[in-house]
């Protein structure tokens, strides 16, 4: 009985694991209990057989109906308690949650009372009611007994039996009346255990009514071979017990008035037995020896499932770990304690956010993308054109100019110009602080929601963010003043080094116009004198138009010589995009040249050289797209030369030099350099090189001079700095103005390029630098400023989070204690069976009774007519494709229901006393 008890609180433990692996709470009351089949005992068996005795010897009390003609019309389900305070003659009947005390009598009779009008209210083969009992007494073990109808009953079919004993771990009881032992084989209950437990791990076989076998001397050897495991090879391999009808015998031990009487009458069944069957095994004679068979076999039945359970109770606990790491421990209810948590939040709140803001885990591209993108498109956007329409400049000009107008210059037309202009740059810089501001709030919400901590605690984490945007409201303002700033001090000082280069650039200009004028009026004179010297001349005319057109066609063909003659350059790529040559680079610093290999990528836009052509990296690249180019003369030659020139006549070769330069005036073009001068080693050559370089230069919108103009324009400026525009003398007042708004405008290009590059540096200072510092300080300063109890009100927890804190904190403890408890016993299980495993082999078996005669009654019995069987052969051998109701947290038990295998016999061993 012990064992069974012991079994009792296992399968109880095994229950609750089941429960928690399916995420159910077992000590809750109201949910409803997941049912665990282990202590089922499942009664099979002809009509007759004694199932309901056999379950009155185990319940310890004759409440079940018995009879030879079929007393259990219905199944009928017992489920034992054990109560040790309890006596012997005590049973109390469990009616929900009301107890009444019921003798053993009153409540057989109220048992044949509801079976015999069910059987009188129904007919076919109609389902009956079952009829449920929830006994508490001190003698029986703690199972759950169902008694089955006879199986050769019509009313009976396999959908009843399988609703009960088609449980993976439901304990099946094959009552076999001694009379009938050596037709065991052909027995329709044996069969039906068979289909539904192939491997016999869950089945145990009753020989019942032994007393009334006693003189037959086959039948007991009959019975002696099934006790001993001999018997028909198509048996399968299942523990046997020998019982007596105990109805009798437990009712009259009753009558006696003992206390003792009831284990006397076991007793006493058990000496009978050992008389009756002396050749058998003791250990499995009587009532006692039953319930140690059937706890033998619920513990097969829980060491299978015990190591998948424990496997599961393993990662449940893990994940139950996990939750608990998540959802972080309780707080220490101190004043410190609660301060310490709040910091420690605090904290954890500065690593998101920072990490969101410099790694980019967040949303901190966005302001990288608002610098790069919306903010030079709304300052490329400004309505340039509008303003410096020639109309609106003389509006602004006359009325800057007031009651007089200007002079020479209208000056303070212009700078009132410049102002109006610029002072439109501040709305797309106030702009660009608001999207960076609202970048910055979006990463502070993420950072909080990121912050496991913060979720638990809602009051908190609405005062961090709280705080935090307010300190992003401050440096917003901040912001917005600085870029402001930034625009007004451009507006309020103009300086004059760029007009003043201008002024320079246009006298330079008209410098070189008198010298043209002056080489032309020479040119005019030298033309009369050599006209006069060739009248006075012997030589005729028409030889000297012969010779002066020979003159000057050797003086053409020389020059188409050289621009027809073919380049050294080299083409490369699948479409000729890549071009390759010598060329000669003016040095900044020494003013002399040098020959470095330069290769042009049309499709990239970039210009690279290095020193020599085996070289593999660039030495310096050239991003054409923001540059201009420009063919300029060759510097002069030194005077001796010149005046030799001058006495050989006014020759000039074709210049081979042209110039890049950037399109902003204060930008660089290579490295430090604003402008990189080149040369060619032969006019094909350059020719090749501009019209490559100008293609590339005008298709992203620069600009390509002549070698008759100079200067560039900034920013693709409006302002034309050739010669016919900077040179010539305005012919009206009109003209002049409306050259020096160019002018203007090019200037204030170059100023609205640089605030789109230091506006982003101004915000960058104010903003993004101040949210990692100061924002963070604040937030410290704030949360440590506040009162013990204000604290303890924002930390306070969700109700959600802190009953699944419970939850998981009351399943960690459970999961502890039920994987100690089931590994205790896997590991008892596991010493015990191999204890048994190494006695049954060394142990010698006690041979059974001399002779043959249990052979020849197995023998003849298999030999017999089975006709009247075959029917319900077929129908019992349907069960094995019946559906399996898997329970006990095991869903791999089922695979071993449609194994259809005869174990392989051993001899048989004998019997241990």
């Amino acid at each position: 009985m012990e064992a069974i008890e012991e079994l009792s609180e296992l399968s109880e433990s095994m229950r609750q694991a089941a429960s928690l692996l399916a995420d159910d709470d077992p000590s809750d009351e109201a949910a409803p209990r997941r049912p665990t089949t282990f202590l089922n005992a499942v009664a099979l068996g002809n009509v007759g057989a004694g199932k309901s005795a056999v379950l009155n010897s185990l319940i310890g009390h004759p409440v079940l109906p018995t009879g030879e003609n079929g007393a259990t019309r219905a199944p009928i389900v017992v489920d034992l308690q054990r109560e040790p305070g309890l006596s012997s003659k005590s049973i109390v009947l469990q009616i929900d949650s009301k107890s009444q005390q019921v003798t053993a009598n009153s409540l057989r009779h109220s048992l044949q009372d509801r079976l015999s009008k069910g059987a009188s209210g129904g007919s076919g083969r109609g389902h009956a009611a079952e009829i449920y009992l929830k006994l508490r007494t001190s003698t029986a073990p703690p199972l759950k007994l169902i008694d089955l109808p006879g199986i050769d009953q019509r009313a009976v079919d396999d959908s009843v039996i399988n609703e009960y004993a088609g449980h993976n771990d439901a304990i099946l009881l094959v009552v076999i009346p001694a009379m009938q032992a050596a037709e065991v084989a052909s027995s329709r209950a044996m069969r039906l255990a068979k289909d539904i437990d192939s491997d016999g791990t869950r089945t145990v076989g009753v020989i019942s009514k032994v007393d009334q076998a006693n003189g037959d001397a086959k039948t007991i050897a009959c019975v002696q071979a099934l006790l001993a495991n001999k018997g028909p090879k198509n048996l399968p391999d299942i523990e046997w017990v020998a019982l007596i009808g105990q109805s009798v015998a437990i009712a009259s031990a009753q009558s006696a008035g003992s206390e003792n009487s009831l284990e006397a009458a076991w007793r006493a069944e058990a000496e009978s037995l050992k008389t009756i069957l002396n050749g058998a095994p003791q250990n499995k004679l009587g009532r006692a020896a039953l319930v140690d068979t059937i706890a033998k076999q619920i513990r097969k039945r829980m060491k299978v499932r015990l190591p998948n359970l424990l496997s599961g109770l393993q990662g449940k606990s893990q994940m139950v770990q996990d939750e608990l790491a998540r959802l972080g421990e309780s707080m220490v209810q101190s004043p410190e304690g609660t301060r310490a948590v709040a910091l420690e939040l605090c904290r954890e709140f500065e690593d998101k956010f920072l990490a969101h803001i410099t790694s980019g885990e967040g949303s901190g591209w966005k302001i990288v993308a608002s610098f790069e993108g919306k903010f030079p498109d709304r300052i490329k956007q400004l309505p340039l054109d509008r303003h410096f329409d020639l109309n609106n400049v003389k509006r602004i000009v006359l009325e800057a100019d007031g009651y007089q107008p200007y002079l020479i210059s209208p000056e303070k037309g212009l700078r009132s110009l410049i102002k109006i202009v610029l002072e439109m740059a501040k709305e797309p810089s106030r702009l660009c602080v608001e999207e960076v501001h609202r970048v910055l709030l979006d990463i502070v919400n993420a950072s909080a929601n990121a912050t496991p901590g913060l979720g638990r605690y809602p009051p908190f984490k609405r005062e961090v963010i709280a705080i935090a945007s307010n300190a992003l409201d401050s440096f917003k303002n901040d912001a917005k003043k600085m870029v402001v700033a930034l625009v007004d001090m451009e507006r309020a000082f103009v300086p004059p080094q760029h007009f003043i280069r201008l002024v320079q650039r246009r006298m330079e200009r008209q410098r070189r116009e008198d010298e043209l004028k002056n080489r032309s009026s020479k040119k005019t004179q030298e033309a009369e004198q050599s006209m006069s010297k060739r009248a006075s001349s012997p030589q005729t005319d028409s030889e000297q138009g012969s010779g002066s057109l020979k003159s000057a066609k050797d003086k053409s063909g020389q020059q188409d010589k050289d621009t027809k003659e073919g380049s050294n350059l080299q083409v490369a790529g699948p479409a000729g995009e890549i071009t390759a040559g010598y060329l000669l680079k003016k040095s900044a610093k020494t003013n002399g040249w040098s020959k470095r290999w330069f290769v042009l990528n049309e499709k990239s836009g970039k210009l690279g050289y290095t020193k020599k052509q085996e070289e593999r990296h660039f030495r310096g690249v050239i991003t054409l797209e923001e540059c201009n180019l420009e063919e300029v003369e060759e510097e002069e030659p030194s005077k001796s030369s010149k005046d030799s020139k001058k006495a050989n006549g006014p020759e000039k070769t074709p210049s081979l030099v042209f110039k890049i330069t950037n399109r902003v005036a204060y930008k660089t073009v290579l490295k430090a350099h604003s402008a990189v001068v080149l040369k060619a080693e032969s006019m094909a050559d350059k020719v090749e090189w501009v019209n490559k370089i100008k293609a590339v230069i005008q298709s992203k919108g620069g600009s390509f001079k002549g070698p008759n103009a100079e200067g560039g324009s900034m920013r693709q400026s409006h302002s034309d700095g050739s010669l016919d525009t900077m040179a010539r003398r305005p012919a009206d007042p009109e003209e002049e103005l409306r050259w020096m708004s160019q002018e203007v405008r090019g200037y204030v290009e170059a100023v609205l390029n640089s605030l789109a590059a230091n506006v982003p540096k101004a915000i960058v200072l104010c903003q993004v630098e101040k949210a990692k510092e100061d924002m963070l300080n604040q937030l410290y300063s704030s949360i440590s400023g506040q009162s013990n109890a204000k604290i303890e009100e924002l930390l306070q927890e969700d109700h959600n989070a802190k009953r699944r804190r419970e939850k998981y904190q009351k399943q960690s403890s459970l999961l502890s204690k039920l994987t100690r408890q089931l590994s205790i016993h896997d590991n008892r299980a596991s010493v015990s069976s191999y204890s048994n495993d190494s006695s049954e082999a060394e142990s010698p078996r006690t041979p059974s009774r001399s002779g043959e005669d249990w052979r020849s009654a197995f023998d003849s019995a298999s030999n017999g007519p089975v006709a009247a069987s075959s029917n319900s052969e077929s129908r019992s051998r349907s069960a094995d494709g019946r559906s399996r109701r898997y329970e006990n947290g095991d869903v791999s038990a089922g695979a071993n229901s449609g194994s259809r295998r005869t174990p392989n016999r051993l001899p048989p061993a004998p019997p241990k006393y």
